[in-house]
């Protein structure tokens, strides 16, 4: 009785790890027969899934169960409950039920308990745009999945350009994997920088704007980005990393230490060659500055994420955090 329950936020990720299990379940001649997925928004989805999932497949291979985006491991009526504690122990072995869901499994409800009991769980987070070597070695590995080799040069850019949005860094490695098929020749970073949307970098300038309280100049930046058609969250979630690597390092440097090996682990930096460039950056910056600066970030992302306005909520917290770095 083989089930899985995937959750995380990096919808990419699941989406192939998905396909994958779906190939290696059905059989393709069966799949009209044996596959189902439920939308969360069906009438009764889990009970009809569980239903399903008991019923035996069709000619060859085996069946697969989804049940999409599902709130079971958050929210869970009894009666569901009664229902999984029946089903669950029972599913036949060549029939697969697989939930999903962004939503972190809350371990307190028995739904979660029960589903410990008999399911796989795997998680699919999104790696934090502050940890750039993790973000490179996820490069390295997503090339070598679709059987490229990168140099470390041409991996940072690549990190540095789409940080840990993971549809976006296989839309850029399938882009390259053709060129270089098309053209013949060795790709070398400007090649990369050329073809490579960097929409992070100019993240990253939007947030050393801010930092200088150059308000024209990060309304630009943003308009940039948002042309460009980048998610309102990611280029928030790029400025709380960038914010918050500057806030730890300044805080460190404040309270005396100065080896860069203490600070990049202090400051959660794989790579010590870092500390000495954002020493620089935050050696004339006042430690209050950074300290207002997160609060209206994370207010941002709270706004962003309760469904308002994606460009002027942008543009007018944009303009309050230059503000506040000018008067500080």
């Amino acid at each position: 009785m083989p089930i899985y329950v995937y959750w995380g936020e990096d919808d990419f990720a699941m989406e192939k790890a998905v396909v994958i299990l779906r190939d290696r379940i059905l059989d393709p001649l069966w799949t009209s027969f044996n596959y189902t997925s439920f939308p969360p928004d069906q009438a009764d989805a889990i009970v009809q899934a569980l239903n399903q999932a008991m019923t035996p497949p069709f000619g060859a291979g085996g069946r697969l169960v989804w049940l999409i985006n599902t709130n079971v491991c958050q929210n869970c009526p009894d009666q569901v409950l009664a229902e999984l504690q029946r089903t669950l122990k029972v599913i036949p072995a060549d029939s697969t039920l697989l939930l999903t869901s962004r939503n972190k499994p809350d371990e307190r409800l028995k739904s979660t308990k029960l589903l410990k009991q008999y399911a796989t769980f795997c998680e699919f987070p999104l790696i934090p745009p502050w940890k750039t070597e993790l973000i490179i070695k996820s490069v390295q590995q997503a090339a070598q999945s679709v059987g490229m080799t990168l140099t470390l040069p041409i991996a940072e850019l690549l990190a540095e350009s789409v940080g840990n949005d993971t549809r976006l860094l296989y839309n850029e490695l399938e882009k390259l994997r053709l060129y270089t098929e098309g053209s013949g020749k060795p790709l070398n970073v400007n090649t990369v920088s050329e073809l490579v949307r960097n929409t992070t970098q100019n993240t990253l300038q939007l947030a050393t704007a801010i930092r200088n309280g150059d308000t024209p100049k990060a309304l630009g930046i943003l308009g940039d980005l948002i042309n460009a058609a980048e998610p309102g969250l990611r280029i928030v979630a790029t400025l709380i990393g960038q914010f918050r690597t500057w806030l730890l390092v300044k805080m460190i440097m404040e309270s005396g230490e100065r080896n860069p090996q203490a600070i990049a682990q202090a400051a959660e930096i794989n790579n010590p060659k870092r500390i000495y460039f954002l020493q620089q950056e935050v050696k004339s910056l006042p430690l209050q500055k950074l300290i207002s600066v997160l609060p209206l970030l994370l207010e941002l992302e709270v706004n962003l994420k309760q469904g308002a306005s994606e460009t002027s909520t942008l543009q007018t917290k944009i303009i309050e955090l230059c503000q506040i770095c000018q008067r500080i």
